[in-house]
């Protein structure tokens, strides 16, 4: 998978709030690693619309969605 290939989170606090960003795989999969450290820090992710620092201890899940399947005509190879 290309380091720059950007992927949807959906990352929901405790309290209530949810928010959603477009990161790189590369940010995601680093989102996971804190989490599943269980590392009650901070991680300063840059997504497509800006710079976010998360409170890990605060995250209660973390949704990534899968590519979306693409439509179209194919070469046939």
């Amino acid at each position: 998978m290309p380091s720059d290939e950007r992927v949807v989170v959906e990352i929901a606090f405790d309290g209530g709030q949810i928010m959603g960003a477009r990161l790189t795989s590369a940010s995601a999969d680093e989102l996971e690693q804190a989490l599943a450290a269980r590392n009650d820090g901070a991680l300063t992710l840059d997504a497509d619309d800006g710079r976010y620092t998360l409170p890990l201890g605060r995250v209660v899940y973390v949704k990534r969605f899968t590519r979306e399947a693409r439509l179209g005509f194919s070469s046939g190879a």
